[in-house]
């Protein structure tokens, strides 16, 4: 096995950040390794964090790290963040919030910079999801950059997704805008100790009451948390987070749903990795033999489209790649 693979699958955490930081690079190298450790991701249950900005995402993600250590359950967090337009980095770096665990060994928190990513994550959040799945993480919870109503991508990484609200953010509106009531497995009303909590919650269910049942047939709780300056109800708040997680998670078991959440995923995976195998090289070559700024001045003058574009370079390398 190769040294690499056999350090991160004994839960190396230097070797798994350095593959990361290299996925986010797009190194070839990275690519391969990821086929390496394929054969040994699969295993962990997958938690996806989704909401607006200011939701207070971090901090209920802190919480429940807590809640799975308390269960002697191993965790790896992978916290998208919005990319510096000087570096490309992740701006917040790797969560202040949950700095309290960096000593503990069973947890593993990491941040991905968007990059331009639509959907609330990071292109390279797939990899490093395997990433943590071959460091044998029991739990993995991936908590998305909160934008607003590009946030559904979650949905096609986590088994159980998350959708974090809070009284007078308009949090109704873009509830219903974003398409979040379909893809949320659990609402959490955070920071429910503010004016128009109660409210917020009635109108969420009233709403879920209207609508038909998901596909899978479950019914998303409501979960209500308090203010994180207020220890032993927030304790309570979120050990009652966990256990309805927990029960979503027996749900997809019991139901058979689990497997179709999984295939859904390797769907999301070939789709992307074929994307990126199929524009990788046709970037490359355009960017190194000068012809992608050439086109984008011709588009920008009028003088083509995007489409038309699009269609030449896909005829030139295909035709190209035939000649091979």
């Amino acid at each position: 096995m190769d040294t690499t693979i056999k350090k991160i699958c004994a839960g190396d955490i230097r070797t798994a950040s350095r593959l990361i930081r290299d996925i986010e690079d797009k190194l070839p190298d990275a690519k391969a390794k990821i086929k390496k450790l394929y054969a040994h991701t699969g295993k962990s249950f997958i938690i996806g964090i989704t909401g607006a900005p200011g939701a207070g995402k971090s901090t209920l993600t802190d919480a429940l790290i807590s809640e799975f250590r308390k269960l002697n359950k191993t965790v790896g967090v992978l916290a998208v963040d919005p990319t510096s337009p000087f570096t490309g980095g992740a701006i917040l770096g790797d969560r202040i919030r949950m700095q309290r665990h960096a000593e503990d060994a069973g947890v593993f928190v990491r941040s991905l910079a968007t990059r331009g990513a639509l959907g609330g994550l990071s292109q390279a959040a797939g990899n490093s999801i395997h990433v943590m799945e071959a460091m044998g993480k029991d739990i993995i919870i991936v908590e998305t950059v909160g934008i607003g109503q590009q946030e559904i991508d979650i949905i096609n990484h986590a088994h159980t997704v998350l959708v974090v609200l809070v009284p007078g953010m308009g949090d109704e509106i873009q509830t219903m805008k974003a398409g979040l009531m379909e893809i949320a497995d659990v609402f959490v009303i955070n920071k429910a100790d503010r004016a128009g909590a109660r409210q917020l919650q009635t109108e969420l269910s009233s709403m879920l009451n209207l609508s038909p049942k998901t596909a899978d047939g479950w019914k998303p709780p409501i979960v209500m948390v308090g203010n994180a300056f207020d220890p032993a109800t927030f304790d309570e708040n979120t050990a009652e987070l966990a256990k309805k997680i927990e029960e979503h998670h027996l749900y997809l078991q019991q139901s058979g749903m689990l497997t179709e959440r999984m295939h859904r995923k390797a769907m999301t995976e070939i789709k992307d990795a074929l994307s990126a195998c199929l524009m990788e090289p046709v970037m490359h070559s355009l960017v190194t033999d000068g012809d992608l700024e050439k086109i984008a001045e011709k588009i920008r003058n009028r003088k083509s489209d995007p489409y038309t574009a699009a269609e030449e370079i896909t005829e030139k390398f295909f035709r190209k790649q035939a000649g091979k």
